[in-house]
């Protein structure tokens, strides 16, 4: 028997070793995974989690146990193999152990998603009173974004090193970290501040998710909340993208920051003719028919009474912003209604007042002959009629 084919038979039988092996490890792999998989679809079940997020953690899971088989069976085929196989063993090596980092970083990351989903599906947010439930699902979103986000990194850096060049450079690398991390700063410095200031909104409480807001003009709900930006839906389903640092840099308000119950008013200028006591017992004629009121104030007082008007506030309540609004809409036009037919003289209007010009008389008495002028140069005394001839009579001349 010659070399070539000594040399062919091991190498023909070191193929079908690995080929047994990693399809030993794939099979063995593919059994746990359904093992696993039935116990924990059934925790799931008598836990109530929702299918979705237990089927969702299915492919990671199956992919990494088979990845990990198919690893472990390549390195157990490769042990007592010659020298001149084992220079296959490093590449096979290195491409195995980067598939199996990438899927367990994506097993982990699902596994974080399901924990969050969890949590949410405790904390329901189309309830009355869901200020907790607000609160807790705008920490959790952000803490699941975060924890993806060095969940990838950390994954990045595991396949890097890897390769013994990166770990080689690793160390200059962490020599020159502080320069680097100085450099980063001042290149990122407002993304780090909008990143930190995403966080501290969402760990201070001082907005949630679905708050109710006045932020640069506008009224509207929080929609999302994200690491550098903060989305507001206005009432008019406009979108409006804010930067997170605008909510801890400039003051806003927060209609719904320790209850949805808001109260406002509702305003009018009449006459003086109008009775403040009859409009009152309409108020809570209006507010009894409608059940956009939760029946909490009901308040009409004259604020004001200057001028040619009086000022007359309405104050009332509802459960929430929306309800508030289409309240304070309701009562105006009932009580506009009521002003027009039943007080038309309170309706406000402006008077006029019209007088005829006085005539003016004169009381001076007539000039005398001896009476003093002072209004006239040149003329109204002997001495102003002296200095009018030197201007209108001849003209004088010195002869010499």
């Amino acid at each position: 028997m010659d070399l070539a084919s000594v040399w062919a038979d091991v190498v023909g039988h070191f193929w079908s070793r690995l080929g047994a092996d990693v399809l030993i490890g794939a099979v063995i792999a593919v059994v746990a995974a359904g093992v696993v998989g039935a116990v924990f679809r059934s925790v799931g079940r008598r836990r109530g989690w929702p299918d979705r997020a237990v089927h969702r953690l299915r492919w990671p899971f199956r992919w990494l146990l088979l990845a990990t088989g198919v690893w472990i069976g390549a390195t157990a085929a490769f042990d007592g193999a010659g020298s001149d196989l084992l220079r296959l063993q490093a590449p096979i090596d290195t491409v195995l152990n980067i598939a199996v980092i990438a899927l367990a970083g994506w097993f982990v990351a699902t596994i974080v998603s399901l924990v969050v989903d969890l949590l949410l599906a405790r904390y329901r947010t189309d309830v009355a009173d869901n200020r907790v439930a607000r609160r807790i699902r705008t920490q959790a979103l952000i803490i699941r974004r975060v924890s993806i986000a060095v969940i990838v990194v950390i994954a990045l850096a595991s396949a890097l090193l890897v390769f013994p060049a990166a770990r080689a450079a690793g160390a200059s690398l962490l020599a020159s970290a502080g320069v680097l991390s100085i450099i980063a700063g001042l290149a990122a410095q407002s993304t780090l501040g909008n990143v930190i200031a995403g966080m501290q909104l969402a760990f201070s409480g001082a907005i949630r998710v679905d708050d109710v807001v006045i932020a640069n003009g506008e009224w509207g709900r929080i929609e999302e909340i994200t690491l550098t930006s903060v989305v507001v839906h206005v009432w008019d389903d406009r979108r409006m993208v804010l930067p997170s640092t605008y909510f801890t840099t400039t003051p806003f308000e927060n209609w719904t920051r320790t209850s949805s119950q808001l109260m406002q008013s509702v305003d009018f200028d009449l006459d003086w003719l109008v009775d403040p006591q009859a409009m009152r017992d309409e108020m809570h004629r209006v507010l009894a028919r409608t059940a956009l009121w939760d029946g909490r104030v009901a308040v009409l007082q004259v604020t004001d009474a200057v001028g040619g008007m009086i000022h007359v506030r309405v104050l009332v309540t509802a459960v929430d912003a929306p309800t508030l609004f289409d309240l304070r809409c309701f009562v105006r036009e009932e009580l506009i209604r009521w002003l027009h037919h039943q007080q038309p003289a309170a309706l406000p209007r402006t008077r006029v007042q019209l007088t005829e010009p006085e005539v003016a008389t004169s009381t001076s008495a007539p000039r005398g002959a001896g009476q003093r002028d002072d209004r006239e140069l040149f003329g109204g005394s002997a001495e102003g009629t002296a200095r009018g001839k030197d201007f209108t009579g001849p003209v004088r001349t010195h002869q010499a």
